[in-house]
């Protein structure tokens, strides 16, 4: 006997057990299926921002993070610090009620994505680089608007940080960011329609001693077909070819850079006595064997071996074998 949808394979013989204990066993089955299968699903936010995608954004954001943290560090002249906390999706109207009633808010005008996006962060932590930019000890500042000066100080920050997101961002999704007007309040900054998804990313930022968020904030809709673009593109033969092209560029760069070469003997063994008795014209014997190959090092890495020799007036060493040709 069977029962459509469920499996009795584990199911003894209806002839060997009471039928009580049947239908409890089918019972048993048919909750074990139906709770595998059900998943929460929320109408009203369809789930478009996969884990490939937030793989791909996460390598993004990192880079932005170290570049901001050594931007902070040396502009300011204090330890900042910036990493990435959390990727994630939301509706833009729950971004905007879940900042600050007072913050900074600056607008990002992207045209490749034919919409705008947001780079916030707290009022406090602006007044504490500020502070520090102009020799200041930084510290907790009473929250107030910034002032001519201040913004104009502060907008020259703001677009390196742009910079520094659009560099961040070529290895993913090429886009342009122009800065607009500083905002105070979340409520005056209309980026997107209420319900419209957006793909928030949230920061730790640390700016001497005043502990903050920077957050950010990009329309989803027109995001997600150029991470699906470029997912597609990152087959096994466009690595291969990146690798390549990788190496070339470096061969390019670095094959005329000076590199110190060094050619090593065996080393040999003295004792504390004879070292601190040596004297100028003391000889000191080797106990490398005549014929051995000696070391070719550069930065203490051996890539090569060779034999003692002389060219012309001058000693030389004759290379013999390099690792490539045992490869």
């Amino acid at each position: 006997m069977r029962a459509l949808g469920a499996d009795t394979s584990n199911v003894p013989p209806i002839s060997s057990v009471p039928f009580g204990e049947v239908a409890t066993t089918f019972s048993d089955a048919g909750a074990a299926v139906r709770e595998a299968e059900v998943v929460p699903y929320d109408f009203r936010r369809p789930s478009k921002l996969s884990r490939e995608h937030v793989r791909l954004l996460q390598i993004a954001y990192e880079t932005f993070a170290r570049r901001l943290t050594t931007l902070l560090t040396s502009g300011l002249r204090q330890v900042c610090q910036v990493s990435v906390r959390e990727i994630s999706q939301q509706n833009y109207e729950e971004y905007i009620l879940n900042l600050e009633q007072q913050t900074v808010m600056v607008p990002l005008t992207i045209p490749q994505l034919g919409g705008a996006g947001i780079l916030e962060f707290s009022l406090e932590a602006a007044l504490a680089a500020i502070d520090h930019m102009l020799g200041g000890p930084g510290g907790e500042q009473a929250l107030r608007s910034l002032t001519d000066i201040e913004t104009n100080l502060m907008r020259g920050l703001i677009d390196q940080m742009a910079g520094l997101l659009q560099y961040s961002m070529e290895q993913v999704v090429p886009l342009t960011f122009t800065t607009g007007n500083i905002e105070y309040n979340p409520q005056f900054v209309q980026a997107a329609a209420s319900t419209d998804p957006v793909v928030i990313a949230e920061f730790d930022l640390l700016v001497g001693d005043v502990r903050s968020t920077l957050t950010l904030c990009l329309p989803l809709a027109p995001l997600v077909p150029r991470l699906v673009a470029l997912r597609a593109r990152d087959t096994d033969a466009d690595l291969r070819v990146a690798a390549a092209e990788t190496v070339r560029r470096l061969r390019e760069r670095l094959g005329d850079v000076p590199v110190d070469v060094s050619v090593r003997f065996d080393d040999v063994t003295l004792s504390p006595a004879r070292i601190l008795s040596l004297a100028e014209g003391d000889v000191l014997p080797l106990s490398h064997r005549v014929g051995a190959s000696l070391d070719v090092e550069a930065g203490g890495i051996v890539f090569a071996q060779a034999v003692a020799g002389k060219s012309g007036n001058r000693l030389a060493a004759l290379i013999v074998s390099t690792p490539q040709e045992h490869a």
